[in-house]
């Protein structure tokens, strides 16, 4: 039971690492474009974080529980493995600057601790890939549609002023960077309710017909939704002036356009049971925007290393979560 409490409360951490790190995503346009200032964006990107669970289904946190390794190798100690290498690879990323995916770190855990406990077997490849396979789409679709949403933007304010698109778009960023941080609650929070059910699941203290039928205990989603929007209050400034500034300038119809492209990939992959990464989505969105101004305007080499940080991601946080799980079966 001891061991129990150690595991949620380490999730519930990850949950408010995860709110932290990832508060950027949700707030570094509408901060870049000084719309609202950083206290203002983290106080709105962390209300519609926790609204979150009053809209979306629990299609996401069925997909962790399930759909990555096999739930018949699945311990305590696996789940404490992935989750402590989850937590070291974010702070590892927020130190450095980078927007690296939270989602893609805890899968790397759980499919690296996995492994060492129960062999190549253990994992469920296919949901793998299907994961691995949107560290393209995510960001691919976010930037295709901020581009078409900027261009069609960009086409209906042709013959108005700049004065006036400004005040138009600085309203209308408002409720964009809402529904960005409205889809990044609905998928990420659901990420640590899925590690939480499956810890009460082989512990005993829950059933899977329970969690087919939709029976998940009340203070799984709440506490998730609060860790996650508490940890968005305090903001990982040093990736906010990597997503904010480094990738492009941005105006407030850009912005406008990167969130909303953002909200739309992260609402449709919320509701498909995807677990994707806002971390992607914002990013791609926001090159969008800036490639509608010309390939000069995207710096690169920023990109660049954005890219090495996200394809290191799951293979760095595998062999972290196989190095502790070695660790705790060493000590066992």
């Amino acid at each position: 039971m001891t061991f129990l409490i150690i595991v949620i409360a380490l999730v519930l951490i990850f949950d408010f690492i995860n709110g932290f790190h990832d508060s950027a995503n949700s707030i570094a346009t509408i901060v870049s474009t000084r719309v609202l200032s950083p206290t203002a964006a983290v106080v709105l990107a962390a209300a519609f974080n926790f609204l979150a669970f009053a809209i979306f289904s629990l299609k996401v946190a069925t997909t962790i529980g399930k759909g990555i390794i096999d739930p018949n190798v699945i311990n305590l100690s696996v789940i404490a493995s992935a989750l402590i290498a989850a937590i070291i690879w974010n702070l590892i990323t927020w130190w450095l600057g980078f927007p690296s995916s939270s989602s893609h770190t805890l899968v790397g855990g759980l499919v690296g601790a996995a492994i060492a406990s129960s062999g190549l077997d253990s994992v469920i490849y296919s949901g793998v890939l299907k994961i691995v396979a949107f560290i393209v789409v995510a960001p691919l679709l976010g930037m295709v549609l901020s581009f078409l949403i900027s261009t069609l933007t960009g086409f209906i304010i042709r013959k108005i002023s700049p004065y006036r698109v400004d005040k138009y778009f600085r309203r209308l960023q408002l409720v964009s960077a809402a529904l960005f941080s409205l889809g990044h609650g609905g998928n990420d929070a659901q990420k640590s309710m899925g590690i939480i059910i499956v810890a009460l699941i082989v512990t005993g203290h829950l059933t899977n017909a329970q969690v087919d039928a939709g029976e998940i205990p009340t203070w799984i989603i709440v506490s998730c939704y609060t860790a996650i929007s508490v940890g968005t209050l305090f903001g990982g400034w040093r990736i906010v002036k990597t997503m904010g500034q480094k990738i492009t300038k941005l105006k407030p119809f850009e912005g406008f356009s990167a969130e909303t492209a953002g909200a739309l990939t992260l609402f449709a992959s919320t509701e498909l049971g995807i677990p994707v990464s806002t971390t992607h989505t914002i990013t791609g969105a926001i090159i969008g925007v800036g490639v509608k101004k010309g390939k000069s305007a995207v710096k690169w080499g920023v990109t660049k290393k954005i890219f090495w940080a996200w394809v290191l991601t799951i293979p760095i946080s595998a062999l972290i979560g196989a190095a502790t799980y070695f660790i705790f079966h060493f000590f066992e």
